[in-house]
């Protein structure tokens, strides 16, 4: 780093053209572009501190007052606040919370110099009083809602036009004071409009991540010599058993609270309400499905009596009678002769006395 530009000039032409090679990549999950982007980011820190230390902005100036050179130094915090966004070497809500101070950085200097439009002074105002509830469009109407996307889409494609049309000869701008400072301030322009639509984003992004499971925390296990301690017996906890009793294992997920003082979870639980039971009787035939087997049923049935036994073409075949047995011998006998004294006494068609003449 010794030997790099230590001006503001040469750290900020440095800074850029690290800048450039970067966007051109497309994988960002390599080593060698979190190095190269870390390195970058290095860079446009030593521009601010450079830029702190010469005092190149004063509350007293005035756009008037500032070169046209000097504009683009305006970009610094945006464009370090734009790479800060694509690192993936520390913690997620750490690195959204250093954009977003880099680019309130970059939005809070061009509101001291009067930068800002009349549209992005209001917005920064709102951002200003609520950053948590802040969005570049109403989150009531919807129509409103989305005729506000549409128009900065529009704005952001115009100045995209705008900006390749004066960037198209570089060189002329070095020899044109007045083309090179238009240039500058379509860039910031253009960063503005890109600020706001970060911010709002990465609000939502850290609402979401409020919600986030926990990273679990590495269990450390002191070894031991101690015979007791590997066999379980020791005051830590540590054991050897790959087995886990079984009244710990059934108390996994079911004991403790479920949420911490902050509202994040801490195990793993299913929230049901009537649109979810809804949702799952959805594709369920319509009609109610079996229980249980046939066999099943009719064992039931057995059991609770609804069957009776017997009867069929077998109950009309008469057992052979015992010769042995003489009271069942006479018992039939005699229920053979009262038969007899009955229809002796009940001749065929008497009982049939009606509409006789």
């Amino acid at each position: 780093m010794d030997e790099e530009p230590q001006t503001l000039s040469g750290l900020t032409t440095d800074a850029e053209k690290r800048r450039a090679e970067l966007e051109s990549v497309i994988n960002a999950n390599t080593a060698a572009f979190q190095q190269n982007l870390s390195s970058a980011i290095a860079v446009y820190d030593r521009c601010l501190k450079v830029a702190d230390q010469v005092s190149l902005f004063s509350p007293n100036e005035t756009l008037e007052d500032v070169s046209s050179k000097d504009i683009e130094y305006f970009l610094i915090n945006y464009r370090r606040a734009e790479l800060l966004l694509r690192s993936q070497r520390r913690d997620r809500a750490t690195i959204l919370r250093e954009a977003l101070a880099a680019y309130e950085a970059f939005l809070q200097l061009l509101d001291q110099y009067d930068i800002l439009s009349r549209d992005d002074a209001r917005l920064f105002g709102h951002w200003k009083e609520s950053p948590e509830r802040f969005s570049t469009a109403s989150t009531t109407d919807a129509a409103r809602r989305r005729e506000t996307k549409i128009a900065r889409f529009k704005q952001e494609k115009e100045l995209k036009r705008k900006l390749e049309y004066l960037q198209r000869n570089p060189e002329a701008l070095h020899n044109d004071d007045a083309a090179l400072r238009q240039l500058y301030l379509l860039e910031i322009e253009f960063a503005t409009h890109q600020t706001f639509q970060s911010l709002e984003s990465i609000m939502q992004e850290l609402q979401v991540l409020k919600f986030a499971p926990l990273e679990p925390v590495p269990d450390s296990v002191a070894h031991s010599n101690d015979a007791r301690e590997r066999n379980g017996d020791g005051s830590n906890g540590y054991s050897e058993r790959l087995d886990q009793p079984i009244s710990q294992l059934s108390a996994i997920g079911k004991t403790g609270p479920v949420l911490d003082r902050n509202g994040r979870p801490l195990r793993p639980f299913t929230i049901l309400d009537n649109r979810q039971r809804l949702r799952e009787g959805v594709f369920r035939p319509d009609h109610n499905l079996p229980t249980m087997t046939i066999d099943e049923y009719l064992e039931e049935e057995k059991r609770r009596g609804g069957i009776i036994e017997g009867g069929g073409p077998q109950s009309g075949i008469r057992p052979e009678p015992d010769e042995d047995d003489m009271d069942k011998a006479d018992e039939e006998t005699m229920k053979a002769r009262a038969w007899d004294n009955f229809k002796e006494d009940n001749p065929k068609g008497s009982g049939n006395t009606l509409n006789r003449g």
